[in-house]
């Protein structure tokens, strides 16, 4: 009996439609975090805004993008469910 090769239905990437996806998912909260750390701009050159260091800019979003970056890892390292046939 001669063996069969598995038809292959196209080229075999690394990355599926999943985790391409899940990497937008993963850039799109990188981005929040680095919109989370604008403004606090004085108006005035003279004189000091407390504003720069408040919650948001300082603590809330470097953990975003933080959390981003670990998204990201694991956006890339998800394996894809594998299909099943019969």
């Amino acid at each position: 009996m001669a063996k069969k090769k598995p038809e292959q239905e196209g080229p075999d990437f690394p990355l599926q439609k999943e985790n391409y996806i899940l990497l937008i998912i993963g850039f799109a909260i990188i981005m929040i975090g680095f919109l989370l750390m604008m403004g606090g701009k004085s108006d005035d050159p003279d004189v000091f805004n407390p504003e720069i260091f408040n919650f948001r800019r300082i603590t809330l979003a470097p953990i975003v993008v933080l959390f981003g970056f670990v998204f990201e890892i694991w956006a890339i390292m998800k394996k894809p469910k594998e299909e099943k046939s019969e």
